[in-house]
C-alpha cells in the first residue's frame, strides 16, 4: 500500500456513521481503487439506508478531495435489499413477466441509459455470461454507472454469479425495482421465476419478457447497460438489435474451430442488423497448472485473434482458463471484484469499452 492509498484508507476509517462505526469497520467499501490520483470505490448498503447515506457520500467525497495528491473522487452508492424484504413472508411483486410484446413500441431503450452493449457468442458454453458479469463489475470498479441485464431467458446465471437472491419489488405492478451487487444494477428473469422450473416459452413471450425487463425496470441513470445474450441468433437477439438501439456488441469465443463457426454466424447477424461489432474476446485461451506451471492450450490458442484479423475487427484480448474464475462465479463473488492477475484481463476489456464507446 503506497502513501496515497494509506491516506485514503485512513480517511475512510475516519468517516463516522450512526452508532459509532465507520465505513471500514462496517465493511461497506467495495472495489476501492487509487490510481494516478483518482479514487474510485463503491459503498454497498441496505436499501433502507439510502436516504441516510446520501449526505454521508457527499461528505466523504468532500473530505477525500481535500487530500493532497487526490485529483478526482468517484463514489458509487449501491444497495441490496434487507433480509426482511427478501424473506418468504414478503409480498411478491404483482407483475407477470412473459407477456406478449407491445408491437406498437418502436424503441425499448430507456432514456436514462446512455449505451446498451450486447455480449454474445453464437454458441453456448464458451463463458459468455462469465465475461458479461466480470466486465460489468470491472466497469463499476472504474467508476462507470453500469447495469447488467441477463437476457438468457432459458438459462439465467447472473443471480448465482452475483450472489443475489429474492425477487425485485414491483410497487405498482407496472415497474420493477432491480437488485444490485458490486456496484452493478442487475435484472434477470432468474429473479422472477422458480429456479427449479424450466422456462417453456415461445418467441412472442421471450420478446415480451425482454421488452419488460428493459422498459419497465427502474434502471436509473446508467452510462452503460451490459446485456448477456442467450446462445444463438433467435428472437431475443433480433428484438434487441431491432428495438434497443445498441451501441455495439462484444463477441466471446473459445479458440477452437467449432466455437468460431458459431461466433462468425453471430457476427454475420449483427452485420446484417447494422450493429457494430466492437471487439472479439478469446475466452479459455490457455491453462497454466497451478502446481507445476505447465501451460496447456486445451482449446487451442490464438484462433479468435486470427479470425478478428481476417474479418478486420478489433481483438480485445485473451482470458485464461482458470479455476479461480469458476470458483468465484459459483461463490457469487466475480473474480473482477478483486485485485489480482486473474482480474486484469477483465479490467483491460473494460478500459477498451470505456475508450471506444463510453467516454465518447
Amino acid at each position: 500500500m503506497n502513501s496515497l492509498q494509506k491516506k485514503v484508507s485512513d480517511c475512510l476509517s475516519s468517516i463516522e456513521l450512526p452508532g459509532g462505526s465507520n465505513l471500514i469497520s462496517r465493511d461497506l467499501i467495495r472495489a476501492l481503487e487509487v490510481k494516478d490520483g483518482v479514487v474510485r470505490f463503491v459503498i454497498e448498503i441496505k436499501s433502507s439506508e439510502v436516504e441516510l447515506f446520501n449526505p454521508i457520500v457527499k461528505h466523504t467525497q468532500k473530505v477525500l478531495e481535500a487530500i493532497d495528491g487526490v485529483s478526482k473522487v468517484s463514489i458509487v452508492l449501491t444497495s441490496q435489499r434487507d433480509a426482511a424484504e427478501t424473506s418468504s413472508n414478503s409480498r411478491p411483486p404483482d407483475l407477470k413477466i412473459g407477456k406478449h410484446p407491445d408491437q406498437r413500441v418502436e424503441s425499448i431503450k430507456p432514456d436514462s441509459i446512455r449505451h446498451i452493449i450486447a455480449v454474445g457468442s453464437g454458441k453456448g458454453g464458451v463463458g459468455k455470461s462469465t465475461v458479461s458479469v466480470n466486465l460489468a463489475v470491472a466497469l463499476a470498479k472504474k467508476g462507470v454507472r453500469v447495469g447488467l441485464l441477463d437476457a438468457d431467458i432459458y438459462g439465467p446465471s447472473q443471480p448465482k454469479m452475483l450472489g443475489l437472491t429474492g425477487r425485485p419489488d414491483s410497487p405498482d405492478g407496472k415497474t420493477i425495482i432491480p437488485l444490485s451487487a458490486f456496484g452493478v444494477v442487475v435484472m434477470s428473469i432468474g429473479f422472477m421465476v422458480d429456479p427449479s422450473k424450466a422456462v417453456v416459452w415461445r418467441g412472442p413471450m421471450l420478446q415480451g419478457a425482454l421488452q419488460q425487463m428493459l422498459g419497465q425496470v427502474q434502471w436509473g441513470d446508467l452510462d452503460v447497460l451490459i446485456v448477456d445474450l442467450p446462445p444463438g441468433t433467435g428472437d431475443v437477439q433480433l428484438t434487441l438489435c431491432q428495438k434497443a438501439q445498441l451501441s455495439g456488441a462484444i463477441i466471446v469465443s473459445t479458440p477452437q474451430d467449432v466455437s468460431l463457426i458459431d461466433a462468425k454466424k453471430a457476427i454475420d447477424m449483427l452485420n446484417g442488423l447494422k450493429v457494430p461489432v466492437l471487439g472479439l474476446v478469446e475466452n479459455m485461451s490457455n491453462y497454466i497448472c497451478p502446481k507445476c506451471g505447465h501451460e496447456a492450450e486445451i482449446f487451442g490458442h490464438g484462433g479468435v485473434s486470427a479470425e478478428a484479423s481476417k474479418m478486420g475487427l478489433p481483438f480485445w484480448g485473451e482470458i485464461p482458463l482458470d479455476l479461480e474464475i469458476r470458483l468465484s462465479g459459483d461463490a457469487g463473488k466475480p473474480i473482477a471484484a478483486g485485485d489480482n492477475s486473474i482480474s486484469e484481463p477483465y479490467a483491460r476489456i473494460a478500459q477498451k469499452l470505456i475508450d471506444s464507446v463510453i467516454s465518447n
